[in-house]
């Protein structure tokens, strides 16, 4: 928890300065790929998610620890291998979840999060799911614990297996030869992430291409067929906490208006998109059938607007940070009550974001729970030693963020939209 905690302390500063520097470049060129708006929702994600896995909130069906403890069949001491095979058998074990994710109705709703944008720059590749709290296919990583691979090893090799699916989430890097043929690149990946119907549910290696040309999901990016990106159910909203359930809401609610009960039941585990004939019929849901001809979402933010954007954003950041920097002084309750405010943020913020008549009422809720964990923390979990000012700032920006919820609701309907 700690660990990871400082390691994204690293991680998030240079995940952001490689998407500014994204963006400049899009600029430089003529070919700006990221919009301010999706760009800030993809980073409230990535917030949301690191927080998640920081907090521990999930639990494994069966442990890897266990697996080891129990199944292994040799002892290898630690080398250079026991990395390549842990290495190899994260990135199977990735291939296989994610192609699960994406062919079962109840497992798409872990993974809708990281398709919801429809652009596709390295901001997107942050979109990570928080809607799984119990953690089912640690059993995949079995050829590792069989082979004695220690867990220690895992956890090292994880987190790099992870961050180095990032860098190929870009429309700036064309074909790159020979290595289209071993490693996922950024033209195997636009294939992925996008709903023309040559390209659906193809290509789902996460570091290795191979996988994808044994198992006969591998797909190229066709010359003549210009990726476009998204679901195709779009989710219509910057809010990630929303889309994170809004599958499996809807999922719950065709169940219950489902007239036979073998629909209600097997609607969970039917191919992603399937639902019961009746209920199709009765309660439809907008669905993109021509990817080519479509608005993308977007919503009216003028230049004072823009610039609370940011400035929410940079606070946030600051926040989470303090939060990652300070588990182990926080401690426990602390920093699951710390993670609820920054759930909070985000909501009200994003709320905000979409123009939302209820956003203020988030503000509020934040401003309530902000104000409760400043009494009751005296100050803000121990910030004050950094300098004495930081509460009283901390104080000030919850009731200044509530007051413009206020002003900049009533000011969107007379702005007009910019990207």
């Amino acid at each position: 928890m700690e660990t990871y905690g400082k390691i994204l302390l690293i991680a998030m500063p240079a995940f952001l300065v490689l998407i500014l520097l994204e963006k400049w470049w899009g600029v430089y060129k003529g070919n700006d790929t990221i919009r301010t708006m999706d760009m800030v929702s993809s980073l409230t994600s990535g917030i949301t998610n690191s927080t998640k896995d920081v907090l521990g909130l999930s639990i494994a069906v069966i442990s890897y620890n266990w697996m080891v403890s129990h199944w292994a069949i040799f002892q290898i001491e630690s080398s250079v291998w026991l990395y390549i095979i842990a290495f190899l058998a994260l990135d199977l074990t990735g291939y296989l979840v994610h192609r699960i994710d994406h062919e079962f109705n109840f497992f798409w709703n872990a993974h809708i999060i990281h398709h919801s944008s429809e652009d596709f720059n390295l901001a997107c590749a942050l979109r990570q799911s928080i809607s799984t709290f119990v953690r089912l296919f640690t059993i995949f990583l079995l050829p590792a614990a069989l082979l004695g691979v220690p867990t220690q090893i895992i956890a090292v090799v994880a987190p790099l297996h992870l961050f180095a699916q990032f860098w190929y989430h870009t429309q700036h890097i064309d074909r790159m030869g020979w290595l289209e043929k071993i490693i996922v690149t950024p033209s195997h990946h636009r294939v992925h992430h996008a709903i023309n119907p040559e390209y659906l549910d193809k290509n789902y290696g996460q570091i290795f291409i191979f996988w994808d040309k044994w198992f006969g999901t591998f797909q190229e990016e066709l010359p003549n067929v210009k990726p476009v990106y998204g679901i195709t159910r779009p989710v219509r909203t910057w809010n990630p906490i929303k889309i994170n359930f809004m599958h499996l809401w809807l999922l719950i609610k065709d169940a219950w208006h489902a007239q036979n009960w073998s629909d209600k039941l097997k609607i969970w585990f039917m191919p992603t998109g399937w639902r019961p004939a009746d209920v199709a019929e009765k309660y439809p849901v907008f669905k993109i059938e021509d990817p080519y001809h479509f608005e993308k979402y977007e919503t009216r933010a003028g230049k004072a607007f823009n610039i609370w954007v940011w400035a929410q954003l940079a606070i946030l950041l600051l926040m989470i940070s303090y939060l990652f920097g300070n588990i182990a002084s926080i401690g426990s309750p602390g920093i699951f009550y710390y993670g609820l405010f920054i759930y909070i943020y985000v909501y009200a913020f994003t709320e905000l974001m979409d123009g939302n008549t209820n956003a203020w009422a988030w503000d509020l809720l934040k401003l309530s729970i902000g104000g409760w964990l400043m009494w009751n923390t005296r100050g803000w979990f121990g910030i004050e030693q950094l300098h004495p000012i930081l509460p009283y700032i901390i104080g000030i920006y919850l009731f200044v963020s509530f007051l413009l919820s206020i002003y900049f609701r009533k000011e969107s309907n007379r702005v007009p939209a910019t990207a």
